[in-house]
């Protein structure tokens, strides 16, 4: 992988991470510590998952 490369995929992995995260806030009822645990670690697999999915959609 080229620094480039690199460079794209975290700042892919970072907008789907930024964009997930509000979601799950808006979706539950109270937030709390636990909470926001659980919902930055959902919004990490989210944003693998979405960023895969492209990749496989796109075979780049």
């Amino acid at each position: 992988m080229t620094p480039r490369t690199v460079l794209f995929t975290v700042a892919e992995l970072l907008g789907w991470w930024i964009a997930l995260g509000p979601l799950w806030l808006v979706l539950i009822s109270t937030v709390d510590t636990l909470e926001l645990v659980v919902g930055a670690s959902c919004a990490c697999v989210g944003a693998f998952a979405a960023r895969g999915a492209r990749r496989a959609v796109s075979a780049t």
